[in-house]
């Protein structure tokens, strides 16, 4: 599914739900947790219960490569479960030189087919340029991040010697707009954590038209409405609002499905509202 594809679903459903399957064998309810083919009927089951109220889907990788070769089953047999009409994400946050970028593009373009990958822009153009080389795929790049950490690097400061005024400005915006000029609104995206929501009125004068995938919404404390009043653009949306925990750990009983659903459900309402 390309960009054009997934606004045609915003508008369809009303929404720019995007659930994150960060599954955890030891928060699964327990009735799940010592059958073999528990991690994967949680998520179908999630996806069945889900799909009617979200747009995509992003796994967060490393949930599924701490298991070894049975993850990497267990990644791809719930990626073919997804229904073509969602944007598939991997949470890979990739990056490195050329030669090995080409080969994490191929991992999650081709061999894993996503429609999107998360990608970690410190190596440079390089590092990201394979990504952009795919027809109908996307490299979502990690801009302003929602962890403590992100002050460490994200949110220095410096005098740009392309500025002739001594005005400081953050390494991020720095980031925004250097890659910015790689690709373009179809194949790229970037990451900015709902808990920055009051940065993105900022960060959509450096990208106004560019999608933004916004984790941190629901167990993280970040406020969707926040989100959406400074993150929205019309007519495309321009959003995509990661909820994971709050939504596929929304119940721990045997109708842990269908409390999902019904979190999710909750976000899909709010989100219509803030799209009329």
């Amino acid at each position: 599914m390309n960009q054009q594809q997934l606004i045609a679903q915003i508008h369809q459903k009303k929404n720019y739900l995007c659930v994150g399957l960060d599954t955890d064998l030891q928060k699964i309810p327990k009735h799940l947790q010592h059958q073999s083919n528990g991690l994967v009927a949680f998520n179908k089951a999630i996806i069945d219960a889900t799909k009617d109220y979200c747009v995509s889907y992003k796994i967060n990788t490393a949930f599924y490569e701490s298991l070894g070769v049975k993850g990497w089953e267990i990644m791809e047999e719930t990626l073919a479960y997804i229904p073509e009409t969602h944007f598939t994400i991997a949470d890979a946050k990739r990056g490195d030189i050329g030669n090995t970028a080409a080969q994490y593009a191929k991992t999650f373009f081709e061999t894993l087919p996503f429609d999107a990958v998360t990608v970690a822009p410190y190596m440079g153009e390089d590092s990201v340029r394979p990504f952009l080389e795919y027809d109908n795929k996307t490299a979502i790049v990690l801009a302003l991040t929602s962890n403590k950490g992100a002050a460490d690097f994200q949110q220095l400061t410096f005098n740009s010697p392309e500025v002739t005024s001594s005005i400081a400005v953050p390494l991020y915006q720095k980031v925004l707009e250097k890659v910015a000029s790689w690709g373009n609104e179809q194949n790229l995206m970037f990451v900015v954590g709902a808990t920055r929501a009051s940065d993105l009125d900022t960060i959509r004068t450096i990208v106004p038209n560019h999608f933004l995938l916004v984790p941190g919404v629901g167990t993280q404390g970040g406020s969707l409405a926040d989100v959406s009043k400074y993150g929205l653009i019309h007519p495309n949306g321009g959003l995509l609002v990661n909820v994971s925990r709050a939504v596929i750990y929304a119940g721990d009983g045997e109708d842990f499905a269908e409390v999902a659903a019904k979190a999710a459900k909750a976000y899909h309402t709010e989100m219509n509202g803030y799209l009329v």
